[in-house]
């Protein structure tokens, strides 16, 4: 479960940050996660979770953005909403090589006092 060395990078991260910027307690960490990205949200919650017991940041919310899987079809001129890992256009049918949202996988703000 690669979760858990995610989450614990996500916390150093955030916990140095938030030294660096003079904060004494993390409320919130904002991610956002690609549909493609090889993460598991659900996990990725229960590992942030058990590990930010006794940090700056033992309760803080961990609020997850997902990110939808979006190809590009070079036929239509168009992006489009994938399904699965299928990049298949929805108008023509072709199948697209270019992904163009779904792999993010970034802190993308948090909230501290």
């Amino acid at each position: 479960m690669h979760e858990v060395a995610i989450a614990q990078g996500v916390l150093n991260l955030a916990i140095k940050t938030a030294r660096q910027s003079g904060a004494a307690r993390i409320h919130r960490i904002r991610m956002r996660v690609g549909a493609m990205s090889g993460v598991v949200p659900d996990s990725l919650s229960f590992a942030f979770e058990a590990l930010r017991e006794g940090t700056m940041a033992a309760e803080a919310e961990l609020a997850i953005e997902a990110i939808p899987s979006v190809g590009w079809c070079a036929g239509c001129q168009a992006e489009f909403t994938a399904e699965g890992f299928a990049l298949e256009c929805p108008r023509c049918h072709a199948y697209s090589r270019e992904l163009r949202r779904g792999r993010e996988l970034e802190m993308a703000d948090m909230e501290v006092s």
